[in-house]
């Protein structure tokens, strides 16, 4: 039976994990001036197409201010642009530009380079249980979260 200390370790593991991932995308990110949150903003836009700049506030889980710094600089860079809807012209759509579908083809495919590298050859069994426990423990402490409960 795991214990509190198994706990404290697996929520360790989880966040050196993370900033490992990161750290490995920023590092080949550099050369492309471009960090990995940024990167993601793009990968959402060539996977999904335009959408709306608000609509990946809770993609990326981001504050939007943070967001707008974020999109700013990726409209300077060329790479990305601000498409008023006509309804409302308050509210921005978000789209790759040329530059940007370009940019994206350049840019290392992460499938290979982290996904591989860190779970290849894990057991798919073992890759699901991990996903089934993080997907849970997730979802409760968001709920606590939303709850404003901090009992």
């Amino acid at each position: 039976m795991p214990n509190k200390h198994d706990h404290s370790l697996l929520a360790s593991l989880t966040k050196r994990c993370y900033f490992a991932g990161r750290a490995v995308m920023d590092a080949a990110l550099r050369a492309h001036d471009i960090g990995s949150t940024q990167w993601f903003v793009l990968h959402h836009l060539a996977l999904s197409g335009p959408m709306m700049q608000r609509d990946l506030v809770d993609l990326l889980q981001v504050e939007r201010a943070t967001l707008s710094v974020i999109i700013r600089e990726l409209v300077r860079k060329g790479l990305v642009e601000q498409v008023p809807v006509e309804r409302d012209a308050r509210r921005k759509m978000l789209q790759m530009t040329d530059a940007g579908k370009a940019l994206w083809d350049q840019l290392p495919n992460f499938e290979t380079l982290i996904h591989a590298t860190a779970f290849g050859e894990i057991p798919e069994a073992d890759i699901a249980a991990a996903i089934r426990v993080l997907s849970i423990a997730t979802e409760r402490l968001t709920n606590l979260s939303l709850k404003g409960d901090r009992t």
